[in-house]
Parts: structure tokens; sequence; C-alpha cells
């Protein structure tokens, strides 16, 4: 085995911290407006797009344990290196990491955007990036322990969000939802494929395994998140199809954000903004892991120190929020990651784990005939 991570006790975590870690960075800037996007190619059977698209997710979650499995002690960089050998795999490993440079700045980018054009027009971008990127910073520095954390919070405080979602229900109507089963099979694969930027987030499994404890427990409690993130989407989709007429959904950019527009309380008269500024905590286990997941990469490849690493991250991050402003700029880069993570997220694991197998497979038998030799 090349490159096994060696991991202090007091770096492992408990395999039940999946859970949260999984489901916080499966939710994040998507699910403000993944609707329309569903809804272009599926129409009232989006929400079929949208448990297909779950259903991808345990498939995929399956090949990675499997193969992360075989190896046990070590991340997907280690794999891909002991697969592939050093210089194919670290150029892969290469590949892996560009990928999480280019989501963590979608996500960051994408949240800005939020903010700016729902309660801060006037609100400049690099304050924005400089204020989001320091909390990053700070939370990295704190090891993954801390990232962790800050994913179980995300999930904990969130928790009052879901059931908002009742209020729009009283406003809806059940007839929307028919016809059903009307889009063909292949409006509905390429629905579920529309969900691929959205869904994205449980491939941090691939680098966060090694430091779990029980990992006998891990497929559990990864599937059980996947479980739980589907509920979430497909029970957003069937309210705002219930509640949007068919034209004003295909309009609607952030359908999920203006569900909440509506919404008043007695001490709360826009609701939309607690729920845009709340979001930050929702986004950061996103921007921190995928930080981190790319520091791992990079110390594949060359020695650096944590410190350095992410203040370099950090400074290209910052100059790329500076060059992407259009909406046209920010669509371009999200439909380029989801066509990205298409491939590395949802194809690739089940090829690796093929070739993982294929591995093992040789290995043994080169083992048998020195045996015998």
């Amino acid at each position: 085995m090349i490159n096994p991570i060696k991991i202090s006790p007091k770096e492992m975590i408990n395999a039940y911290l999946l859970f949260f870690v999984i489901h916080s960075m499966q939710i994040g800037v998507g699910i403000h407006g993944f609707q329309r996007i569903v809804y272009q190619d599926a129409r009232h059977d989006a929400w079929i797009s949208v448990l297909l698209a779950g259903l991808a997710t345990h498939i995929v979650a399956f090949c990675m344990i499997k193969t992360l499995e075989v190896y046990g002690s070590n991340d997907l960089y280690g794999i891909q290196q002991d697969v592939y050998g050093k210089w194919i795999g670290n150029f892969l490993n290469a590949i892996y990491i560009l990928y999480c440079f280019v989501a963590f700045f979608a996500v960051l980018r994408n949240y800005i955007e939020v903010i700016q054009a729902w309660i801060f027009p006037g609100i400049s971008t690099w304050f924005l990036s400089i204020t989001l990127l320091l909390i990053v910073i700070y939370a990295f520095t704190g090891g993954l322990r801390v990232m962790v954390g800050v994913s179980f919070f995300s999930v904990v405080f969130a928790l009052w969000i879901l059931p908002i979602i009742i209020f729009p229900i009283k406003y809806g109507t059940v007839e929307s939802l028919f016809p059903m089963l009307e889009a063909n099979i292949s409006s509905l694969l390429k629905g579920a494929h529309s969900m691929t930027f959205t869904i994205i987030g449980f491939e941090i499994l691939n680098v966060i395994y090694p430091y779990i404890k029980d990992k006998k427990n891990a497929s559990k409690y990864t599937h059980l998140a996947l479980l739980a993130t589907t509920f979430v989407y497909v029970s957003l989709m069937l309210v705002s199809i219930s509640y949007y007429s068919e034209g004003n959904l295909l309009k609607t950019i952030w359908a999920t954000l203006t569900l909440f527009s509506f919404i008043s309380f007695p001490f709360i008269e826009r609701f939309e903004f607690v729920a845009v500024v709340f979001w930050m905590l929702i986004i950061l286990p996103n921007l921190c892991l995928y930080l981190w997941a790319a520091y791992r990469g990079t110390t594949r490849l060359v020695k650096v120190s944590g410190t350095k690493f992410v203040w370099i991250f950090s400074l290209f991050i910052f100059i790329g929020t500076l060059l992407v402003q259009t909406r046209i700029q920010i669509n371009t880069i999200n439909n380029q990651l989801g066509k990205m993570a298409f491939y590395i997220v949802f194809v690739y694991p089940i090829f690796l784990y093929m070739m993982t197998i294929l591995k093992k497979k040789l290995t043994s038998q080169k083992e048998q005939k020195d045996e015998e030799l």
C-alpha cells in the first residue's frame, strides 16, 4: 500500500458524525433554486427525477465505501497512487484538487450573489469574500474536528427551517402535481442529471474515511445522511410544484427563498432575510471541508504547511470572486462544475471500484504464485 495515512487518535472522529458531515455537505447553495432547473427537464415529474438522483447517490456511495474498505487507512489520493502508479495517480489527484477548488469557489460566489440580490444590493463583492474567507480560514486552522463540529451544528441549528415549508403548502394545490408519470424516461434522467450540482458533497467520504474510528458503522450513517438529504429535496420539490404555477416556477431563479418571502411573523416581517443570513452557517461546512480535502490532496503532491496552503488557496479564490461578477458568468461556473462533478462524483467511483477489485485479484494471484515458488 502506498502512503498510508498516519492519524493520531486525537484526530479520529466517531462514525455517527458522518451523518452530519455528509448531510451538511449536500445542503448548500444549490438548494436555493434547484427546482427550476429540474422542472425544465421533467415538468410535473421533477420530484421523480430528484428521487432518482437520490438513489444514484446511494449506489455511488456504496461503491466508494467498498473501495475504501479495501484500503482502510488510506484516502482517495493514496488509493489512486496505488492503483494507477505515481504519475497517473498524481495527475488524477491534481484533477480532484482542482475539482475541490472549483466547488469551493462556486459555493462561495453563489452565496455572495444571494446576499447581494436579496439583502444588500450595494455591498461590495470583495468585502463579503474576505469576510467569509476569514471565517473559513479560522475554522480550517482549528483542524478536522473543529470542521466536523461546524457540520454538526449546521445540521442541528437548521432543523427549524424544514417545518417552515408547511406554510406554502396551505397555498398550494394538489392538482398542480398532476398528471404524474407524464415525462418519459429520457426526461426523468435528464432532470436527475440536472440535480448534480445540488446534490454533490457526499464525495467528501473519499477523504474523511480514514479518520473514522468505527469504520464498520460508516456505511450505515452515510446512507442515512443520503436518505435525509433526498427527503429534504423531494419535499421541497413537491411543495414548489404545488405552490408555483408552471410559468412562475420556470421564471423563479431562487424558488426556495421565494417560498420564504411571503412568510411573516409578528416579530419578523421579512423572513427570507433571516433565511439568507442563517444560510451562512449551512454553507460553512461546504467551504471548510472542500478546502480541507484540497489540502489533503496537495500534501500528496508537494510539501506544504496548512497555514501556507490556506492563504495561497484563499488568495486565488478571492481573485476569482472579483473576476466573476455577472449572473451569466456564475451560471457558467455552475454548469461547468455540474458537468465535472457528474463524472468525478457519479461515474468515476464506480470505475475506481472495479479497478480496485481487479488490482486486488491480480495481487492475490501474484502472491499465491510467489508462495508456490
